[in-house]
């Protein structure tokens, strides 16, 4: 039996939307999902419409109920001589760049070692429920915590990890990592990593659980190499848990402040979107402005998480 063979077995007959079990089971998902959804919407839409309220208005922190309607001009406007508004605001499009690239290179890594340490989680050894309980301290860790404790860690006058490294003669002095320009975004990097890689971990140890054993006992017979196995039995099973783990951290990252706040402040050099937000509401009292940054970070969460999963779904679709 080849890897194919093994890994087409293990697929379930798939079921056609005109069929009457699909359709009972879109319905009683429906019925499951419209309380929360409800809910959400209660919620959630009421501070949504209020923030995009607001960014019509010219409101600020000392009397958000006083604020004149000004448009659209918080995100574009142009007086006869020059442009101005959020959208022409070069420190807006440096934080939507952070942002970006945060999202790419944390969100990659959190995915591969994720996988890379629920693979070697999988092996039976012993004390491994042990050390299946541990990998979830950094989880467990409030956000706030856990990079409070990585600033102290990180300080280059006290810090660990500059101690490490001069004793390792990795480096000849100690290093400003969250300061230096060049560092302080893989230092936030770093420390996002340390923190949600154990979610990652838990979602693919979980998909590798319940994967069926008969695909490897036939590839076994067969004499299939491993790394074959994995590329053509394992990855595809897995797919779907990493999908939904890329999703969810995809989100998370986009919306990222309180790592980075505590971290690097409001740095040029890390300032996200959110903290770009939380600079113009709360330290400039400007809440139209800072609104109409809300505003737009929210579009573009929504509009990533839209194209990835329609991209996804796609993708789900064609292997089926």
């Amino acid at each position: 039996m080849s890897v194919s063979t093994a890994h087409a077995s293990c697929d379930e007959p798939l079921l056609t939307r005109e069929s009457p079990i699909h359709q009972r089971r879109v319905r009683a998902a429906w019925l499951f999902l419209t309380p929360m959804l409800l809910c959400l919407a209660l919620v959630a839409a009421w501070p949504l419409l209020r923030t995009f309220w607001f960014s019509l208005t010219d409101a600020n922190l000392a009397d958000t109920a006083g604020g004149a309607f000004v448009g659209l001009s918080n995100y574009l406007f142009h007086d006869g001589s020059h442009w101005s508004g959020i959208l022409v605001d070069p420190q807006w499009w440096n934080a939507v760049r952070n942002t970006l690239y945060f999202t790419l290179v944390s969100v990659g890594l959190e995915v591969v070692l994720g996988l890379l340490v629920a693979l070697l989680l999988n092996i039976q050894f012993t004390g491994r429920s042990l050390v299946r309980a541990l990998i979830l301290i950094p989880w467990a860790i409030p956000t706030i915590v856990s990079a409070k404790i990585w600033s102290w860690m990180l300080n280059d006058q006290f810090g660990i990890i500059n101690h490490l490294m001069l004793s390792l003669g990795l480096i000849d002095a100690p290093l400003a990592w969250t300061a230096d320009a060049d560092l302080s975004m893989w230092a936030v990097i770093i420390v996002d990593v340390w923190k949600t890689l154990p979610f990652v971990t838990l979602l693919m140890l979980a998909a590798l659980q319940m994967l069926p054993s008969d695909c490897y006992e036939a590839a076994r017979v067969d004499g299939i190499h491993p790394l074959k196995v994995f590329w053509r039995v394992t990855l595809p099973l897995l797919m779907p848990a990493l999908w939904v783990a890329a999703i969810f951290r995809i989100l998370d990252s986009l919306r990222v402040f309180d790592v980075i706040y505590v971290l690097t402040s409001n740095s040029s050099s890390t300032m996200s979107m959110s903290v770009y937000a939380r600079q113009h509401l709360v330290e400039f009292q400007d809440v139209g402005y800072g609104s109409a940054a809300s505003t737009l970070l929210f579009l573009v969460v929504a509009v990533i998480a839209m194209l990835y999963l329609y991209l996804g779904r796609r993708q789900m679709e064609a292997r089926a």
